[in-house]
């Protein structure tokens, strides 16, 4: 009799680039080398062709005279004045545009979008035809509507329109009275850094209170009289005074007061009213999503409609808003830079722009532009995540 041999047998050996540990090494590997093979290329092509164009790179160009004007600036600003300060009144002027239509643009939307949701026909009926028709328009034709059809039409310096609080409207924009504070209102500035405190700690208690015993406080009206009682209370201690300094209309153009140009009012108006039509859908979306139940067990405890909305169905429907709404934040900086296309002098109109073409340092110029829009789109999504972060829900 012949005795088998029942020895275990040893698995076969795989092979060596079927093991996906190895496999995914190799391919990462070579997307690497393309990816740097591809760069010095890249270099290496630029390099030669601005040494055969006898241009030099660097950014000494920005120590250097500018020798342009610039229509709008909250800097001081002369042709005497450096790229690099051209560089930040380019900036100052996208962020002060791209602040005021994130505001303006958050509150119209959030009004919208529930609006949207109303039971009245009519308000339902008109924010739909606002968000239908406001979105589905190029934002670069609403530009040109504002600032063509509408600002540029208005009347001539001699006939402006008076409006209230000695303000005028012309074709050459808005002028308004310039306040002007004294030395001493800084204490204002102070108490009311301590108010915005104040309100702070005054609604982390009262949330402590409502989860310990249920009672409520009233912390609305709570923070209108801190922020207003305190900030009084500092003005009229330090003595502060306020003056404003109204326009005033001369032979050919109005002189002192606060002129807000035709550019920036319908690129902040445009861009408001463009990105609101998007943040009006996104609460939609966001209010829709919560559980209908929510608002049955909210109507069962005898929650008013303002309080069911803002105590039960809007804090649910953040976690659902916040995401797509960083999405229209980044949207709204980034669009500001079509304010090249009607002379509002932002980032790209300055810098990418006029700075570029009469140094020619086409490389510094756009590169320093790209980076400041990656800044600001990260820094603007580390800021909704840290807030997204605090208004999920949090599973018990």
């Amino acid at each position: 009799m012949t005795t088998l041999d029942t020895a275990p047998q040893s698995a076969p050996r795989a092979s060596f680039l079927n093991d996906p540990v190895i496999r995914g090494i190799i391919y990462q590997v070579v997307v690497a080398v393309i990816l740097i093979a591809f760069i010095v290329w890249i270099v290496g092509n630029t390099a030669a062709n601005l040494a055969a164009q006898n241009k030099t790179t660097g950014f000494d160009f920005l120590w250097k005279t500018a020798g342009f004007d610039i229509s709008f600036s909250l800097l001081p600003w002369s042709r005497g004045s450096y790229y690099w300060e051209a560089f930040l009144v380019g900036l100052l002027n996208t962020l002060l545009v791209a602040f005021i239509g994130i505001v303006f643009a958050t509150i119209l939307g959030f009004t919208l979008g529930i609006a949207r949701l109303s039971s009245n026909f009519i308000i339902s009926s008109l924010a739909t035809v606002y968000v239908e028709v406001i979105r589905n328009i190029p934002l670069l034709l609403q530009l040109f509507f504002w600032y063509f059809a509408v600002l540029k039409a208005m009347p001539a310096v001699r006939q402006s329109i008076a409006l209230p609080y000695d303000s005028f409207i012309n074709q050459r924009g808005i002028f308004v009275p310039r306040p002007i504070p004294d030395e001493q209102f800084g204490f204002v500035w102070i108490a009311f850094a301590i108010a915005i405190a104040a309100v702070f700690l005054m609604r982390r208690w009262a949330r402590k209170r409502l989860e310990a015993t249920g009672q409520r406080f009233p912390v609305f009206l709570t923070s209108l009289v801190l922020l207003i009682g305190i900030t009084a209370i500092g003005w009229f201690v330090s003595g502060a005074s306020v003056a404003f300094d109204p326009p005033v209309l001369e032979r050919f153009n109005f002189t002192g007061g606060l002129a807000l140009p035709p550019e920036f009012v319908a690129l902040a108006f445009g861009l408001t009213i463009y990105t609101a039509s998007f943040i009006a859908e996104t609460v939609r979306a966001g209010v829709q999503s919560v559980n209908h139940g929510q608002t049955e067990a909210a109507q069962s405890l005898g929650l008013k409609d303002n309080d069911r909305l803002r105590l039960v169905i809007v804090p649910q429907a953040m976690r659902v808003i916040i995401p797509p709404l960083t999405s229209q934040y980044l949207n709204l900086t980034k669009n500001s830079s079509l304010g090249a296309a009607i002379g509002y002098p932002e980032l790209v109109n300055v810098f990418a722009g006029t700075s570029l073409n009469q140094t020619g340092r086409a490389i510094e110029c756009i590169a320093i532009t790209m980076l400041v829009y990656l800044v600001l789109s990260l820094a603007t999504s580390a800021l909704m995540n840290w807030y997204n972060g605090r208004v999920r829900l949090v599973e018990r």
